[in-house]
């Protein structure tokens, strides 16, 4: 049963897209974290960058995943 409670929670429409987000956004944030290491050569400058631009990126997949979702409707 509970099972169920949290496959129910996963598919609500706000949560589930929130759950895809970090995943996602963790994963971009090692990659471009290293592709901005390889450019610069510099560990901080591309843990500064990674983090900025996973947190603008993040909110704009969001709203992008809740623009398809009311699309759906």
């Amino acid at each position: 049963m509970a099972t169920n409670a949290i496959k129910a929670a996963v598919q609500d429409s706000h949560i589930r897209p929130i759950i895809k987000t970090v995943s996602w956004r963790i994963l971009a944030m090692i990659i471009t974290g290293a592709v901005v290491y390889v450019y610069t050569g510099e560990i901080k400058k591309s843990g500064e960058i990674s983090v900025v631009a996973g947190l603008i990126l993040t909110f704009a997949y969001y709203l992008h995943e809740r623009f398809w979702a009311w699309v759906r409707k």
